[in-house]
């Protein structure tokens, strides 16, 4: 999976800068319109505010940036409502990609003395401000498990080659690293109900990436709005094989082996795990809720005071429905806000 989407070479995200969007294969919130980039904004500014310093810079922090447009459009909004947090702001993107840095670059070259890249969490240094991160811990590769009824134990899934094609293949016991990643612990009553080859993942580096962005947050905030589910989620009956997905052409499957490097493959993410990591790293958890009911907060607060936000357009309302409705981008997506208040 990580191969298939981030080999320097042949890479999904390194082939094309237009995967996301209507010519793309994918739809993000980002494809909307600049409304999620401006709710996130105001947002932000407000948490910054409580954290402002005089004469002293904060930092907004975002991973996964792809092409950048959603960077302009945070930055666009803070420049044009809030001059003096815009002044004050370190925003940095962490973009290991050298090619996709280029993207961004040149989306956003007028915010060029405002932006800086890092290849990795670990170079930014102590954060005071907010890290973020839009549809990025779905693309972290995951390891695929599988139920052996008869056996009552967990195996994994591997990829071998067959014919000259990829094809899925049972590893044994042995080679199953434990020691990279927790098992299901399930109970019994539904391990025993559990059927023969039920599938499911779990993504160590996502709850690795969350420790390490906990790591630097020295004060402020951890946001991800990303589609997932919580633990227990993962084992409805209806997922018995798994959440592993590809896209291409806006057209869902199922077949992640097909036509690697040529499609967008994306599996749910457990927010149970990523709660679980950050409080175990000292964060509290603020928020955990619909991309609906954590976008309608924010947008509450604008109405309430639409001089705060800078005017408030029929655009706008046609873009918050496409963000909040169920049937949309409202249900499926689900953010997670952790804080660590100051000491």
């Amino acid at each position: 999976m990580e191969l298939a989407l981030y080999c320097p070479d042949y890479g999904f995200y390194e082939r094309d800068r237009d995967s996301v969007g209507r010519a793309g294969d994918f739809y993000t919130s980002v494809s909307v319109g600049a409304l999620f980039g401006e709710l996130l904004a105001f947002q932000f500014a407000g948490w910054l505010a409580k954290l402002q310093v005089p004469n002293s810079k904060f930092q907004i922090v975002e991973a996964g940036a792809h092409d950048g447009r959603l960077a302009k459009d945070v930055l666009g909004w803070l420049r044009a409502r809030r001059p003096e947090t815009f002044k004050a702001l370190d925003y940095c993107i962490v973009e290991p990609s050298p090619r996709r840095q280029a993207w961004q670059r040149e989306t956003f070259a007028e915010f060029s003395g405002q932006v800086r890249w890092v290849a990795g969490l670990a170079d930014l240094g102590v954060v005071n401000g907010v890290i973020f991160s839009n549809e990025l811990l779905d693309a972290f590769p995951v390891h695929r498990l599988g139920w052996d009824a008869a056996e009552k134990r967990w195996f994994e899934w591997g990829v071998a080659v067959a014919g000259g094609e990829f094809i899925w293949a049972r590893m044994p016991p042995a080679k199953i690293p434990n020691s990279e990643f927790r098992i299901p612990n399930l109970p019994h009553d539904l391990l025993e109900v559990l059927p023969d080859g039920f599938t499911t993942e779990i993504c160590p580096a996502a709850e690795t990436w969350w420790r390490s962005a906990a790591g630097v947050l020295q004060r402020g905030k951890l946001l991800t709005i990303d589609y997932g589910l919580t633990a227990e989620e993962f084992f409805h009956p209806r997922r018995q094989h798994g959440t592993l997905r590809t896209y291409r052409r806006h057209q869902v499957g199922m077949d992640v082996l097909e036509n690697a490097g040529e499609q967008d493959i994306t599996a749910h993410v457990n927010f149970t795990a990523l709660q679980s990591a950050g409080e175990a790293a000292g964060l509290q958890t603020e928020v955990f809720a619909t991309q609906a009911k954590f976008l309608t907060g924010i947008a509450g607060k604008i109405w309430r005071a639409p001089e705060t936000f800078g005017g408030w357009t029929a655009a706008h309302t046609r873009q918050f429905q496409t963000l909040t409705h169920p049937e949309h981008l409202g249900r499926p997506f689900r953010a997670l806000v952790q804080a660590r208040p100051p000491g």
